[in-house]
């Protein structure tokens, strides 16, 4: 097997947690990690374990010991700083939102075709034991077909206009900073929607706050999705059937229990899927690793036509809100 030196492009918290699972991987090495504050670099360096240190992204991806980066800078970065590793060969893990628009994500896609090397989005979602056992209840015919998708994703977010989620600079806002979620858990059971109707209020900054969503579906099933920093919600997300309902339990998108109601038996069953891998970021790294050793340059589970369809519905949810970015748009 083996062993891969990852790279860290982008030493904030997100990433943190998800080296805390890389740890966790025989095959993945903590070789690099970089920021365009070598005090903020060394610092990230020395409480995860990495050997190197940069202060340029670009000197990192032109180190070429560097295997694979993970990106984890704020979305409205993400199509430069995958394009740049590219370019450099260089193996990309990108964290959600892929990008802050469907021609950014484009070039993404086209710069990994044109280079011949692996692109992915971090939907960490998509390897989580409670998804991929909810997929596989909900494709069985059990509960016969699905009718109705509801999610949510919400929480109180303190109103800071400099920070990521009220930056519209930087592509704040709760749609791509959560309402990615339901939209995600829609499209892998759904597919992508005939018609979007969309609500959205606005913060003072121009960011939107809370995004409520219906999407109607070719065969007439529908979906109702919310995300909002202005209030706490379940963070379910609820499968509604012919036959019965499906729930992933609080903090669906992460490793969770599913409640199941059949209607033929009238029980309610509870299915626990755990014990997990560290906090969940486990399984995608693996999962990356795994498509390395196969000479893969794109997921089976997560391939970027998913990404692509997922961006091109934000994309059609923010003009539906009047959702805009200036600066990409």
């Amino acid at each position: 097997m083996k062993t891969y030196n990852w790279a860290i492009l982008g030493c904030g918290k997100i990433a943190g947690k998800f080296v805390n699972d890389l740890k966790l991987l025989p095959n993945a090495r903590l070789y690099a990690a970089a920021s365009r504050d070598m005090e903020r670099a060394k610092q990230f360096a020395s409480d995860h374990g990495f050997e190197k240190t940069y202060d340029s992204y670009e000197e990192m991806v032109a180190d070429p010991a560097v295997d694979i980066v993970y990106v984890a800078t704020p979305h409205s970065h993400h199509r430069e700083h995958a394009i740049l590793c590219l370019k450099h060969k260089k193996a990309v893990l990108c964290e959600k939102a892929f990008a802050i628009n469907s021609h950014e994500v484009a070039e993404m896609v086209a710069c990994a075709r044109e280079n011949n090397t692996f692109l992915m989005e971090a939907f960490w979602t998509r390897f989580q034991p409670s998804f991929n056992k909810a997929l596989e209840i909900l494709d069985s015919g059990r509960l016969g077909a699905l009718k109705i998708v509801r999610s949510d994703f919400a929480f109180k977010a303190e109103y800071n206009p400099e920070k990521r989620l009220y930056n519209v600079d930087l592509g704040g806002g709760s749609l791509l900073d959560i309402g990615i979620y339901p939209v995600f858990a829609s499209l892998a059971t759904l597919g992508k929607p005939s018609e979007i109707r969309t609500m959205a209020e606005f913060s003072p900054t121009g960011t939107e706050e809370t995004v409520l969503m219906t999407f109607k579906y070719p065969g007439g099933q529908m979906a109702s999705l919310t995300s909002s920093f202005a209030c706490h919600s379940s963070i379910e997300t609820e499968f509604w059937c012919e036959k019965g309902t499906l729930k992933l339990n609080r903090r669906w998108f992460t490793p969770t229990t599913i409640s199941i109601w059949d209607s033929t038996t009238q029980k309610q069953e509870l299915i626990e899927t755990g014990p997990i891998e560290g906090a969940g970021y486990y399984y995608e790294a693996a999962h990356v690793m795994q498509c390395l050793d196969q000479g893969k340059t794109e997921s089976d589970l997560m391939p970027l036509s998913f990404s692509a369809d997922m961006m091109e519905i934000l994309d059609r949810v923010r003009k539906d809100a009047n959702i805009v970015f200036p600066k990409h748009d």
